[in-house]
């Protein structure tokens, strides 16, 4: 767990005191940037039989083709084990699978060594996933509403429950803020304090200054909605947005960046305005357009279910690169307004242990029980929960 600082700020694992391991899906193809492929990739599982179906497959010791597994949480997927399995495949979920790309999963318990299913339980329109990046200095915390697959750090709901009911926050939190602040701020509130503030060591320094939680949470929520993606398309400063200067080849094999004319070149093809800022954005180390494009284009081994993918660029990825050149501009641009969000008036984690917030209790640490639905389990038995 990361040491408390100096100035004695409270721990994002107290703050958000429920959270769950990431996902580990055990085998890549399930996943993939194009839903198409995902389904071409299930239909060649069905069509194979014994050996050559275990080879695709892709076998661990938690999943094979005899698994006995129950459907995920909300999803009316099938539950006969993969050795006798029929029909078409689930419908690919949006998730997010590296920071800042978004990408598409087979929604299928029988595919996923370990799918968090207390997660798939409170996943919907108004659930915010946070996901701790590995102590990244400029980005220690993405926010996404989709399921993350990433392999980083803990994943923390801003919800326990479906329908955005009870907020993943320590009990008495906003009581206390409230009382402090003299408005009594919501849960989303917190949550853009929160992605505003945070520190690499994933402690938050918390006001009761007014004026400095407004500005604070306002930066937090243009930095979630840059984050979530959801909405109106956001746009470069002055208006600008980075266009396809020359055509994109039908198969881009080459990355490569011009800073002083600011484009993109992929292969032949050109993308312009590109914002220095953009193209050196990193996460953990990576920079991310580097990764979303190898993600679309590192050779598979061929003959296996990952080499199923388009024989051309799509359309919809071109969009989705312009899309993210604009984000990551506009969230290097937070970066100065969250590093003058200095702390002032703090309150701290004494201030909370003596409020009684701190500890938190050791339920508010676990999945709350959602029970209002029934879930199927192996071979078509209903799971009793």
């Amino acid at each position: 767990m990361p040491s408390v600082t100096h100035d004695d700020a409270p721990l994002l694992a107290d703050l958000m005191p429920w959270s769950v391991a990431p996902l580990r899906p055990g085998r890549a193809w399930p996943a993939a940037p194009d839903p198409a492929s995902l389904r071409a990739r299930w239909d060649a599982l069905l069509k194979a039989e014994g050996p050559d179906r275990e080879a695709l497959f892709e076998p661990t010791r938690a999943r094979t083709l005899r698994s006995a597994v129950a459907q995920l949480p909300g999803r009316s997927t099938g539950t006969r084990r993969l050795a006798r399995a029929e029909g078409p495949c689930a419908e690919p979920v949006r998730v997010l699978a590296a920071p800042f790309d978004e990408q598409w999963l087979i929604p299928d318990h029988r595919l996923l060594d370990t799918a968090r299913p207390e997660l798939w339980r409170v996943a919907d329109a108004r659930q915010v996933f946070t996901v701790e990046t590995g102590g990244d200095a400029g980005t220690p915390l993405l926010a996404t509403s989709h399921l993350p697959l990433l392999r980083t750090g803990r994943i923390r709901p801003l919800y326990r429950r479906p329908g955005g009911t009870e907020p993943n926050l320590a009990p008495g939190l906003l009581d206390h803020l409230a009382a402090r602040l003299g408005v009594r701020p919501a849960a989303p509130d917190v949550l853009a304090w929160i992605l505003a503030t945070v520190r690499p060591d994933l402690t938050v320094p918390l006001t009761e200054d007014p004026g400095l939680w407004e500005s604070g949470v306002d930066v937090g929520r243009r930095t979630l909605w840059l984050m979530r993606r959801d909405g109106e398309r956001p746009k470069l400063p002055g208006g600008r947005r980075p266009y396809v200067r020359a055509p994109l080849p039908s198969r881009p094999l080459g990355l490569r960046y011009d800073r002083d004319e600011e484009t993109l070149h992929l292969d032949g093809g050109r993308i312009s305005p590109v914002p220095p800022e953009a193209w050196d954005y990193e996460v953990a180390g990576a920079r991310v357009l580097e990764t979303w494009f190898a993600a679309r284009t590192a050779p598979a081994e061929p003959g296996t279910l990952a080499a199923i993918r388009p024989a051309t660029w799509p359309q919809s990825w071109t969009s989705e690169l312009l899309e993210l050149i604009t984000v990551l501009a506009l969230l290097a641009e937070l970066r100065p307004l969250r590093a003058e969000l200095k702390p002032a008036s703090p309150v701290t984690a004494a201030d909370l242990r003596e409020a009684g917030v701190l500890p938190v209790p050791a339920p508010s640490r676990r999945p709350a029980s959602v029970l209002d639905h029934r879930e199927e389990g192996p071979d078509g038995q209903f799971t009793l929960l």
